[in-house]
């Protein structure tokens, strides 16, 4: 009998989903430059398939290769694929070219740039330190990507709006700010907000992604002080 790839019998139920997570951060790459809008759904699902892996870890047990997994995946679907998508919104609005470079384009790459390279950085610093603490320093690349996401299929399409605010994200990533871990349940609760925004963006004046976003964006800004206040007095 030939023996089996290695990858076979290493990878558990939640390894699977953390690679499907990878491709669907491709995907939503690929798709950003031709139809945006479906480059910020698949963002959206990744995300699904980001906090379904940490429930089947806690669930069926993860394997050593899941925290490794975990923040490759998160490269591709959380840096590169939502920089692409900015750059793909300020190229078609400032219809921008290479074939006559100018500033805006130098700045309409720059940025995007910058959030890979830090996301990179915060991912590694992610995995080095923080994996186990239930809290982690700088906003998440989930998280950032999210409020991208959703900002997007909520309406937002300013260059300006848009490269500000992944400037912002640039500085936050690595901002000494802790923020902690949501809970299960809240996790859940926002992943029913996702799947809206996902199967049904446009409905009712856009209200999934209006909705996702405000929630994100509310923990972006309240989480590090608030939260783990009221997951403690939710336990008392």
């Amino acid at each position: 009998m030939p023996p089996r790839p290695r990858f076979v019998a290493r990878l558990g139920l939640a390894d699977a989903v953390t690679a499907t997570n990878a491709g669907l951060g491709f995907l939503a790459a690929a798709a950003a430059p031709f139809a945006p809008a479906i480059a910020a759904r698949l963002i959206l699902l990744a995300a699904v398939a980001d906090g379904l892996d940490g429930v089947l870890a806690a669930h069926t047990g993860g394997t050593p290769l899941g925290e490794f997994l975990d923040s490759l995946a998160d490269v591709a679907s959380f840096t590169v694929a939502p920089a692409l998508l900015v750059f793909g919104v300020v190229r078609a609005e400032w219809e921008l070219s290479f074939v006559a470079p100018t500033p805006a384009l130098a700045l309409a790459l720059a940025v995007p740039a910058a959030f890979v390279v830090v996301g990179v950085v915060r991912l590694g610093l992610y995995t080095a330190y923080d994996i186990d603490r239930g809290t982690t320093e700088g906003v998440p690349t989930t998280l950032a990507a999210t409020v991208l996401a959703a900002a997007f299929l909520a309406g937002i399409r300013s260059p300006v709006v848009v490269l500000l605010g992944l400037s912002a994200f640039v500085a936050l990533m690595v901002a000494p700010v802790g923020y902690p871990d949501l809970r299960v349940r809240d996790a859940l609760v926002m992943g029913v907000v996702q799947a809206g925004a996902i199967l049904v963006p446009a409905l009712f004046f856009r209200v999934f992604p209006r909705l996702l976003c405000g929630f994100a964006l509310a923990y972006l800004v309240l989480g590090p002080r608030y939260y783990p206040l009221l997951v403690e007095g939710k336990r008392t």
